[in-house]
């Protein structure tokens, strides 16, 4: 990789924008986890929870108010505060000389902004102008498994159906599910506050807006973003996303179809060895992934692949990831990871 897109060689500054949330404090968990070289770590989020005591390495650090002065002789930010945030402050970042890993939507599928999942693309993350993309959590898990079937035997078409938990919404949304959940038990009606439906004993199609083509935004995210990862821009994916009464962990039916038949036994011995992917499954007991199997891992979980029996081009299978782990902050960090210089 060229010299000119790595971090510094030495220990590095680093900010956390939207430290605060679930991805931003997964994030500073990982940072420590993974031992990341870090000279200075500023945590940033809204005022309203400047002041906020979180914990690194042994220290503890007040979460602080972003302001434009707040990226000065930062190194990295990792940012996960939402799209509308990112827009706010990334020239300032920009202008500051930082890196800037972003896990919203907001320029993803800008042509010139790498969108990278380091096990799939790490050579996109080479070419960056200052900006890194992180793609959205459901593309991340299901682009694990394509790249490395695809590179096999060339991918025709995509059918993914997602049942995402209650994380993808954000922290609140999981307090909400639990509160909610014991209202039903206490046989109270659950009013939902974050999301437009209440989650307790029940889903409902994704609520991101819906596009002119009736398809949600979460379900377009999934098309465009797995597109411009495998660098396929023709690839047919259709996708149908769903919100269901979990705390953590997303899980998604694929059905691929192939240009020729893909034998079952190949599929597994691929994605045994594919990284950032385990085979979890239990034929004799009828026991696949789940989401409690996934939960605060970093693997996702694979299982269940079989021939589709209308289809001899066509594999079915199961996998579930954790969406707060491997979905965003594992994934910027191993992005960040990528950019660091190779110790000799």
């Amino acid at each position: 990789m060229n010299p000119q897109f790595l971090l510094p060689n030495r220990p590095l500054t680093v900010a956390i924008l939207g430290s605060s949330g679930a991805v931003g404090k997964e994030i500073l968990t990982l940072l420590e986890e993974r031992s990341f070289p870090i000279k200075k770590l500023i945590l940033l989020a809204s005022h309203r929870s400047a002041g906020e005591i979180q914990h690194f390495r042994g220290n503890e650090l007040k979460v602080e108010e972003t302001t434009k002065d707040s990226f000065k002789n930062v190194d990295l930010v990792l940012a996960s505060a939402g799209g509308s945030i990112s827009r706010k402050w990334k020239d300032a970042i920009k202008s500051s000389g930082a890196l800037m890993i972003d896990n919203s939507s907001a320029f993803r599928m800008d042509e010139n902004v790498p969108l990278v999942v380091p096990e799939v693309n790490p050579a996109d993350a080479s070419r960056h102008e200052g900006l890194i993309a992180n793609p959205n959590c459901t593309t991340i898990l299901l682009a694990l498994v394509l790249s490395p079937l695809t590179r096999h035997i060339p991918i025709k078409r995509v059918v993914v159906s997602t049942y995402q938990s209650a994380s993808g919404a954000g922290a609140m949304a999981m307090e909400e599910l639990g509160k909610l959940s014991q209202e039903v038990l206490d046989g109270i009606t659950p009013k939902s506050k974050v999301l437009p439906y209440s989650l307790a004993f029940n889903l409902f199609l994704h609520n991101s807006p819906l596009q002119p083509n009736n398809y949600c935004e979460e379900e377009m995210k999934m098309v465009n973003e797995t597109r411009k990862i495998l660098g396929d821009s023709e690839l047919s994916l259709t996708a149908t996303c769903v919100r269901v009464p979990v705390f953590r962990a997303h899980s998604e039916a694929v059905n691929i179809e192939f240009i020729k038949p893909f034998p079952v036994r190949e599929a597994y011995e691929i994605l045994e060895f594919a990284q950032g992917v385990e085979i979890l499954e239990d034929l004799g007991n009828n026991r696949f992934p789940m989401p409690q199997d996934v939960t605060g891992r970093d693997p996702i979980s694979v299982g269940r692949i079989r021939q589709d029996i209308s289809n001899p081009n066509a594999l079915e299978l199961w996998l579930c990831g954790d969406q707060i782990r491997k979905g965003a902050a594992l994934n910027a960090v191993q992005i960040a990871e990528l950019l660091l210089p190779k110790k000799s």
